[in-house]
């Protein structure tokens, strides 16, 4: 199995069945959007108007966040932006980006290969992006990969890191000698999969106790590991029960999670080179524990996207 897969798995979460999310989009605009919204129907596919710049985000919270990021970000510099959030599914918001109704969208790297071409090597994000763009449609392509990634992750709970003195330096070699003792939780298919038990088994060298079916990063998962029934689990990096109920994430020094660095997919003609300039900056200032609080002011401090967006841009000196 590819370390596609599991970039493929990690987004499915969130976007869901094409043939769904083409049925479910409309319905799906009342929940999670900025309050800088200007489109009605995010399934139009009108193309933008010369001199405005359409950012647009799939249906999920942290999407919504980043295009108000990039949005805020493009507004600072003086250009004219509208918003299409909750679009659906990466089938719906690929094709609206090819048509020029979308101009920017919030895209994670190894994800967007894994769509393009399933069966592709994933060595290093560079390397990623240069695939990405090899197989992009020619109206299309990337910006620079910010350091923020959301892809899986073995976490551990509070009670299993002091127990073992596990910190945010330890790596997933430093379960070896403990795993044993572990029961470890996630989705059904992790535990076949390479990007699952095997691979932490043929790279690691882990042997956990057992393993825990539950879902893919989830409430099942997030309720197991914060009460002891699994002492580790497959959380995604940018889930903010990781600081609600100190998870510590361990490092993955081989990779064997692949990539899911947070990057800007553009339509060549709808961006002018000061708006390719102001998302590149976002990029060099985003990472994965940057990423982590700002979803957590969103989804667990209930603030409004929009807000938590241009307050980061402030803090960060890019608004």
């Amino acid at each position: 199995m590819t370390s596609t897969a599991k970039s493929s798995r990690s987004r499915t979460r969130h976007t869901g069945a094409a043939a769904v999310a083409l049925t479910a989009a409309a319905a799906l605009l009342a929940g999670c959007s900025s309050s800088d919204d200007t489109s009605d129907n995010p399934l139009a596919g009108e193309k933008a108007e010369a001199g405005t710049v359409v950012v647009g985000s799939n249906n999920f919270a942290e999407s919504t966040l980043l295009a108000d990021i990039y949005g805020e970000a493009l507004k600072a510099k003086g250009l004219k932006v509208t918003y299409k959030h909750n679009i659906g599914s990466r089938e719906t918001t690929y094709g609206l980006m090819k048509n020029g109704s979308v101009t920017v969208l919030p895209e994670y790297n190894g994800s967007l290969l894994a769509y393009l071409d399933p069966e592709a090597a994933q060595k290093s994000a560079e390397a990623v992006n240069e695939a990405v763009k090899a197989k992009l449609d020619k109206k299309l392509t990337l910006l620079e990969s910010s350091p923020a990634e959301n892809k899986d992750s073995v976490s551990v709970n509070a009670e299993t890191a002091k127990k073992h003195g596990l910190t945010a330096e330890s790596t997933l070699a430093d379960l070896k000698d403990i795993a044993p003792e572990l029961v470890i939780g996630g989705s059904p298919e992790f535990q076949t999969r390479q990007q699952g038990l095997k691979g932490l088994e043929s790279v690691y060298g882990l042997k956990f106790k057992s393993f825990k079916a539950l879902d893919a990063g989830g409430p099942l998962t997030q309720s197991a590991l914060t009460k002891n029934t699994v002492q580790a689990a497959d959380v995604f990096t940018t889930d903010p029960t990781i600081i609600k109920e100190k998870f510590v994430v361990l490092k993955d020094p081989e990779n064997l999670f692949g990539y899911a660095n947070v990057t800007p997919l553009v339509h060549k003609e709808g961006l002018p080179q000061e708006g390719v300039d102001a998302l590149n900056a976002v990029s060099a200032k985003l990472d994965t524990e940057t990423l982590l609080d700002l979803d957590a002011q969103v989804q667990l401090d209930k603030k409004d996207p929009l807000d938590v967006a241009k307050e980061w841009l402030e803090s960060a000196g890019l608004s």
